[in-house]
């Protein structure tokens, strides 16, 4: 089986929120992760923004060390002018759209999708993806 992880559900690893702990068991129930790679952009700027600075350089080993066991999806043309067309169907955000296109682009028949951002899991299931997290 294979899971697309958004950075609010990743995030959740480095940065005690409400729902970590079922982020962690989502995570781990899943041999095959994927993510785009804006994702690292994301999950470092928000745990740059959350955590005392110096926890940082550990956090940022640890964010390099987990995403190196992932596939990452490269946002090329192709994702992109997707994720366009997503935002504008759906009026989700660019990042939020890029994550869709990014799933989309997979091409996995029952691809999970996790998520802990409500709008995103609302437009992942219209997009027809199976939605863990919320």
């Amino acid at each position: 089986m294979t899971a697309y992880v958004d950075s609010s559900a990743l995030l959740k690893r480095y940065v005690r929120e409400p729902d970590s702990d079922e982020a962690a068991l989502l995570l781990a129930a899943d041999p095959v992760l994927v993510t785009s790679w804006v994702t690292v952009t994301e999950v470092r700027r928000n745990v740059a923004r959350l955590v005392r600075p110096e926890h940082l350089a550990e956090l940022r080993r640890q964010i390099t060390s987990d995403l190196d066991r992932f596939a990452l999806v490269v946002a090329d043309q192709v994702v992109c002018e997707s994720a366009a067309n997503i935002a504008e169907q759906l009026g989700v955000g660019s990042l939020d759209a890029i994550h869709l296109a990014s799933a989309r682009r997979l091409q996995v028949v029952g691809l999970s999708f996790i998520t802990f951002d409500l709008r995103q899991a609302q437009a992942a299931r219209s997009l027809g993806f199976n939605v863990l997290g919320v």
